[in-house]
Parts: structure tokens; sequence; C-alpha cells
């Protein structure tokens, strides 16, 4: 914990054997590492003594990454140079302090150095947080309260995975559906049926979500986060779709900050030993310009490659519209599932009859060609299993719909162990 009334906190050389020695004793004990910045950066009285502290600082945290111990770091006004860019920004989650500044240089120093006249809210708590930065901000009366809930989601790799629900082990198969496959894609794209915020909200417990792709964004499109599923710690990842919601929704199609959080948190997980949920509910990947440019191939690429290679319990569930690679980067894992009036399909009907006819308009004849409802993709063998949903659908009991998504996921965590 910094001091900023002494040298305004900066960082010289016995800062930096501190902090070192702190993080071996958390490596060798295996319990989570927490520090409380406040600095204005290397203590200019050192030199490069003071410097090259931040080479030490960056290899300790280094040595907790690989061995999986966490850490959480905490930013209080301000974090500016030496301390933000050896371990303060590289927490595996970063908490904000309401009202603080942080990054790189101080705003005196950037506006002489550049020339450029700075925007009001730059490097503001507001500022690190929609560029991707940091994962949450509060005030100073919540610090305590949310730390703990981290820590004990940090400190839970024994916890016990979460129990099956009583009752039959497995649940009854679900008749077979005689729904029209374009029906099915008009009923999952319709604005009543239950999204991810109503899951979040009544299959799970003790939600944080946790922000930012730690590059250039943090998009609202992916939710990343923690969770308890029956008491038990799991991380939930999922699309965000928003039917008539904020333009930034993008109506559930991801921008590459979306995969690139998605995958920071996926390889927290795996640091953490925490099994991973993933809610699928995307029309596809954003396709425009921009997204693009962002290099969308590659983060998909990389959420994809990471899920693959994940070694704790991945479980899917497709509770809407599966659409495409969009939808494919979320659906990797040892089980996926999908509610019984979900869609999962290679591309869109409209796009597959663009492709095909040269007509869009012939789209429920694509729907049928592509075999995309759940009890399609199950008869095929190309999911493990179909979530029951109330008669009628999910959207005329919206708890029992969660009710039900619940217990498979618990069903299938707890065989996976």
């Amino acid at each position: 914990m910094f001091d900023f009334a002494f040298l305004g906190g900066s960082m010289g050389v016995v800062v930096g054997e501190k902090l070192a020695r702190a993080a071996e004793i958390a490596e060798h004990g295996r319990i989570p590492l927490v520090t409380v910045s406040a600095s204005g950066g290397g203590r200019m009285q050192e030199g490069a003594f003071a410097l090259l502290q931040g080479a030490k600082a960056a290899a300790a945290v280094g040595a907790l990454r690989d061995a999986g111990v966490p850490y959480l770091s905490v930013l209080t006004d301000p974090v500016i140079g030496g301390v933000q860019v050896s371990f303060a920004s590289a927490g595996d989650v970063v908490l904000v302090e309401e009202g603080t500044r942080a990054g790189f240089a101080g705003r005196r120093v950037v506006e002489q150095t550049t020339g450029c006249r700075l925007p009001e809210d730059f490097q503001t708590d507001a500022f690190l947080l929609r560029h991707g930065h940091v994962d949450l901000v509060a005030p100073r009366r919540e610090l305590p309260a949310t730390l703990a809930r981290l820590v004990a989601y940090a400190s839970s790799d024994r916890a016990p995975r979460p129990e099956p629900p009583a009752g039959p082990d497995d649940p009854p198969e679900p008749p077979e559906d005689e729904v029209d496959p374009w029906d099915a894609v008009v009923a999952v794209r319709a604005a009543h049926r239950p999204r991810l915020a109503h899951y979040l909200d009544t299959a799970f417990t003790d939600v944080v979500e946790l922000r930012g792709d730690r590059m250039r964004d943090d998009d609202p499109t992916v939710f990343t986060g923690l969770a308890r599923l029956a008491g038990s710690p799991v991380v939930v990842i999922g699309h965000n779709r928003v039917t008539g919601g904020p333009a930034r929704r993008n109506a559930g199609m991801a921008l590459p900050s979306g995969y690139r959080k998605a995958t920071r948190v996926m390889r927290l997980a795996a640091r953490w030993s925490l099994p991973v949920v993933t809610l699928v509910d995307t029309p596809g990947a954003h396709p425009a310009a921009d997204a693009e440019a962002d290099n969308q191939c590659g983060a998909i690429a990389e959420t994809m490659l990471t899920a693959a290679r994940l070694p704790t319990p991945v479980v899917c569930a497709v509770i809407g519209e599966g659409g495409s690679g969009g939808a494919l980067a979320l659906s990797i894992g040892d089980r996926l599932l999908m509610q019984r009036n979900s869609t999962f399909s290679v591309i869109s009907p409209e796009g597959c009859a663009a492709i095909l006819f040269s007509d869009s308009a012939r789209a429920p004849e694509a729907a049928r060609a592509l075999r995309l409802r759940a009890a399609d993709l199950l008869r095929h063998g190309l999911i493990d299993a179909v979530v029951p949903e109330p008669p009628g659908g999910a959207h005329t009991d919206p708890r029992r719909a969660a009710d039900l998504l619940a217990a498979a996921l618990r069903r299938h965590l707890a065989e996976l162990g």
C-alpha cells in the first residue's frame, strides 16, 4: 500500500524490494496479493536505480501469474508512470477508486511534450473504464466489500464444483420439435425472449462484472464476470443481446474488443481454477469496417484457441440465436447445450438465401435446409443435450426457464468434476 504523502508515493529501491518480497510470500503461500497504489511514478532522487525497480516489479508479478496466484490491483488517485506501467495495471483484476487519475505520464507532461490540448476526462476513472483499461470503478466506501468478494473468488481454487440438482440424473428428452425452422428463427429473435441479463439475475448469484480488453475498449455486447451457481464460483461469459437497447450493443454482434475481453477472462479462469459457463446469443460477430480494421478475425481466433485449451471445465449453452463464427467463439468447451427453442447455424438464413438464391426473401426456405434447431443438432450428434423450456417457450415463464437452465449447467459441471 502506497502513501502518497511520502515523496509522492514514488517508487525507489526499497519500494521495489518490498513489492518483490510480498509477491514471493504470496507465491510460496499461494495466497492472493493485493496492492493499493497512489504514486507519481519512479523516484527521481534515486535516478536509474529507481527506474530499474520497474523491471523487478514486473518480474515479481509475472511469477505470480505463471504460478496461478491471484493478484488484485487497486488504483487510487493518482497512479502515474513507473508504478502504473510495471505492476499496477497488470492485476488479474484492476479496481479503481472513484475520482482516480491513472496513466503513463501526467497531464502537464503530456501537454508540454506534445503541444496538444487534452480532453477534460483524460486519464480519469471514466476514461479508464471506457477504454477497457480496468475492470470496475467504485467509491472508497465500497472498496473493502468489493475487494472481499474478489478475494473470496480468488481464493476458491479448491472450492467444490456445483452439486447436481436433486431429481433424475437426466432431464426428460424433449418431444420431437414440430415448429417450422423459420418460425423458430423468428421466435428466437423476438424481443420478449429472455436474454443474458435475465439469467444473470435469476440463475446466478453474487455477480461481479469484469470489464475491458486491457487494450483499447470495453464492448458491452460481451459480458464477462464472476458469479456463483448454486453457491459455487464460476466465470460467466455471454452475449449481452439487448433488442432496442443502446446502439452500441449492436443487437448482440460483438466487436473485436468483446472477444479480446472474453479471452482475457478465460485465461483468468484458468489461473484461478474456476469453471467457465458461456451463454451464447448472437446473430454473428460485428461485420463493420471498423471491426475488420481492429482484426475481428484475429480476435475470434484467439478466443477459440484459448477456449479449446482451457484446463478448467467449460459448459456452453445457446440461449437464443447462435450465428456463425461469432457464436462459435463462445461455444467451444467440454459440453455444448442448447435451449429447446434456440438455433445454431453456420450462417443466417437471410445470408444463406442471398448466396444460394440471390434472394434474401427466400430465407424461410434456407432455414429449413440449414437444420438449425436444437432437435436437429442433437439428432446429428453435434451438441450434447437440449435444455427443456417451459411449454410455449422461455418467454412464457422466464423464471422456470432460468431454473431449467441452471439445473442443466449444474448437472454437466458436476459430471465434469
